[in-house]
């Protein structure tokens, strides 16, 4: 059972930003997705999530000599793929090298590329080289246990980012209360269905190798389970493995046959799942069936406000990596961050720190400007084409 998780806001954003001012061989074609407010401790404009930048890796030396000890320490990260969101290399790589260059750090980033061999090379790279830290986005918990075994052994300090590797032995977990998340997507879908009786209602899940995919099915069905009681039918409940949005399109397909081709809402992970599932709702002749998703993206926005998507919950990624380098600049330093919040590893039967950040469901009736106002998302990159309209109409700039 997950432990109840206190949400009051354990590390501000101000925080974050003053620590700042003083970083078995499996291929996966994709996976995962994602305090109020935007984070300034990366200042830089976050850049579109369109497109994936540079794939490969960025060393940044110290820019400065930070305050107390650790002063030019290396803090590595690691990233996991670029194809399940654009996020990792067009807004947490940047954000990450900012805030840890501007603490004086050495920041290793690199990604993975989807390769848990290359992402456990990666880790023990960074660690012979004598990082002192380690933010690590696992493929999945197999490979994240494996590596913070290695990093324990050298006395690496590890933080857990966006996702929990289950059995592992990381310090801190940074992520998103995965649970809500769920939680908001299902209450979407039931908002969006209104009264309708005898919903036929689809799941597409995320990676069962990736732990906030449970999180994530966790809170829509703690949400759908009295709607499943009293009338609606779940015709069809299946994971995508790795995040894969080409087999997610394929899953969503053959459920839909089986369903005799009727469905009423569809429950998709995230936006990428989401998108496959939008693009197989049209070719079926099905438009206007509600569809969750999450991570808000360009696409899962437009999709939005076509009317194609039902919500995408917004998980602002500046938050998340300012509250990471908090972390990783205090550790560095020798520092006790003073994280007393913790979430239950059911695996690992332990207590892990977490540092729980807040999620907004965005629909065409609330917080719809939120990603744009908090400079997330660029207004250019959604409203182009026949999008320019919607923008318009919406208040979107």
């Amino acid at each position: 059972m997950r432990k109840t998780v206190l949400r009051a806001a354990v590390f501000s954003v101000a925080g974050a930003m003053a620590l700042s001012a003083c970083g078995s061989s499996s291929k996966s074609d994709s996976g995962s997705g994602s305090t109020t407010g935007s984070s300034t401790a990366a200042s830089a404009p976050a850049p579109a999530d369109s497109t994936a930048s540079s794939a490969g890796s960025s060393t940044a030396a110290s820019t400065g000599s930070g305050s107390g000890g650790g002063g030019g320490a290396k803090v590595g990260v690691i990233l996991p793929d670029t194809q399940s969101s654009a996020r990792w290399e067009s807004f947490d790589r940047p954000l990450l090298q900012k805030a840890l260059s501007d603490a004086g750090l050495q920041a290793d980033i690199q990604n993975a590329q989807g390769d848990t061999s290359k992402q456990e090379t990666i880790a023990q790279g960074m660690i012979q080289s004598g990082a002192k830290v380690l933010v690590l986005a696992a493929i999945n918990f197999t490979v994240g246990a494996q590596i913070e075994s290695e990093a324990k052994q050298a006395g690496v300090a590890v933080i857990d980012y966006d996702r929990l590797n289950l059995g592992g032995s990381a310090d801190y977990y940074v992520s998103f209360d995965n649970v809500k998340v769920g939680e908001q997507q299902g209450q979407a879908l039931v908002d969006c269905l209104g009264s309708k009786a005898n919903a036929r209602i689809i799941e597409l899940n995320g990676d069962p190798g990736d732990y906030n995919a449970t999180l994530f099915k966790q809170g829509y069905d703690s949400v759908l389970k009295a709607k499943y009681s009293s009338g609606w039918t779940k015709v069809g409940d299946q994971s995508v493995p790795k995040w894969d949005n080409a087999v997610g399109g394929t899953t969503f397909e053959n459920l839909l046959t089986k369903a005799g081709n009727k469905v009423d809402g569809v429950v998709a992970a995230n936006d990428g799942l989401g998108n496959a599932v939008v693009t197989v709702l049209k070719k079926a002749g099905l438009t206007g069936v509600p569809v969750t998703g999450q991570d808000a993206t360009t696409q899962g926005l437009q999709n939005v406000l076509a009317g194609d998507q039902c919500v995408t919950v917004y998980k602002p990624v500046q938050q998340e990596a300012a509250a990471a380098a908090k972390l990783a600049i205090a550790l560095a330093k020798g520092q006790d961050p003073g994280v007393t919040t913790t979430l239950n590893d059911p695996q690992g039967k332990r207590d892990v720190k977490f540092v729980a950040l807040t999620s907004f469901p965005v629909t065409l009736k609330s917080n719809l400007t939120k990603p744009f106002d908090d400079g997330s998302v660029k207004a250019a990159d959604v409203c182009t084409g026949k999008y320019a309209a919607l923008c318009t109409k919406y208040g979107i700039k």
